[in-house]
């Protein structure tokens, strides 16, 4: 008999101490991911405005080179450039917004020619603006004496 009490016995004690205790910090991940999840959506569409932001200056550089390469062209026309860039930035879609208010502006000289293209890029976050410029240069194709 004394071996069964003693049996029994240790299975309780075995019991209890298998049995799992509640966590001190339970119902903590639901407050933590409460409080992480506005950073994290934040930085989520930051990142992204961060991207758009590139891709619209990248859309303008490509319009104003184009504009560049068509106003260095040998007797190219005036405003030959600001149509190019024109074309460019309407196939190109919206990553580049209101640069067709004052447009796509060349100024030629006998040497070289200079396009800029303004705008702002397209906006993630409501509210919030930035700005694009973007310019470039090249020489005007013309004869020289040797």
């Amino acid at each position: 008999m004394r071996h069964t009490a003693f049996s029994s016995g240790r299975r309780a004690v075995a019991a209890t101490a298998r049995r799992p205790r509640p966590p001190a910090d339970r119902g903590a991940n639901p407050v933590e991911l409460a409080v992480l999840l506005p950073l994290i959506l934040v930085l989520l569409f930051a990142s992204i405005q961060v991207a758009v932001w590139f891709v619209a200056r990248a859309t303008a550089l490509n319009a104003a080179q184009s504009a560049v390469n068509a106003q260095r062209l040998h007797q190219a026309p005036p405003g030959a450039g600001e149509a190019r860039a024109t074309r460019f930035l309407r196939a190109a879609g919206d990553w580049l917004v209101g640069w067709d208010d004052p447009g796509p502006n060349c100024v030629t000289s006998a040497t070289e020619v200079t396009c800029t293209v303004r705008g702002r890029s397209l906006s993630v976050i409501p509210g919030v603006d930035f700005p694009v410029r973007q310019t470039a240069h090249g020489t005007v194709e013309r004869w020289t004496e040797p």
